[in-house]
């Protein structure tokens, strides 16, 4: 089973219009300078590990006071026996939402069709042309991350894209970009990066609500709903 390396019991946040628990599984391909999981990322092995029994368990006692599993990372996708796990949690009666950096199209497609994910939130790291300098990769999967998102603008699996916008990383030709690239998805989050002590990169700042409304005013032009997250 994969490595849990995290289990946050309570959040209304991560899997919108339910009540849920986030599982949080190690290793990630990409290096987001910003990211704010950088132990999950960089030293996964080094990591606590909560034993598979004891999420379960956890689970199947609190059924119908939650009503929602959220599988995160790090990035799920990587972990070879995610699938097995998922069945677990499936059998529970729960319905689960899959966050992704949307890699790994396959795993995702898989997923879908076999029914066991119901929602998947993929992080969108920025236009196309920026991904290099915000993942931290010379040359991330493009082909494959485009792959993801037109599975999902086609498909009948219920998601959404989210961009976690850092001031010094991400400009307004960037939301020009993703809006043409998104263009009809049927949800967008503008999310203000919050600094903590885990950041992989220390030293990066968010854009203000009114900055952050402008690049909602662009995207709005191509996207039906887009809303801001993180800020007040």
């Amino acid at each position: 089973m994969p490595a849990i390396h995290g289990l946050n019991k309570t959040t209304l946040l991560d899997y919108p219009g339910r009540v849920a628990a986030t599982i949080f599984l190690g290793s990630c391909n990409f290096r987001c300078p910003f990211c704010q999981n950088s132990s999950l990322v960089l030293h996964p092995a080094d990591e606590p590990v909560i034993p598979e029994e004891e999420v379960l368990s956890f689970l199947k006692k609190r059924r119908g006071i939650l009503d929602g599993v959220c599988i995160s990372g790090g990035e799920p996708t990587l972990a070879s026996d995610l699938e097995d796990f998922i069945c677990e949690i499936h059998a529970l009666g729960y319905p689960i939402k899959l966050d992704t950096n949307g890699t790994r199209p396959a795993v995702l497609k898989h997923l879908a069709e076999s029914g066991l994910i119901q929602k998947a939130a993929v992080d969108i790291k920025a236009c196309p042309d920026n991904y290099p300098s915000l993942t931290g990769m010379m040359h991330p999967d493009l082909t494959a991350i485009q792959e993801t998102v037109s599975f999902l603008l086609h498909g009948n699996l219920d998601y959404e894209f989210r961009t976690t916008v850092v001031k010094e990383l991400h400009n307004e030709n960037d939301f020009i970009q993703i809006g043409q690239w998104l263009k009809g998805a049927k949800a967008y989050y503008l999310q203000a990066y919050r600094d903590s002590d885990e950041v992989l990169q220390p030293g990066f700042s968010s854009y203000s609500l009114e900055e952050l409304e402008h690049f909602r005013k662009i995207l709005l032009t191509t996207i039906p709903l887009v809303e801001i997250r993180g800020i007040d």
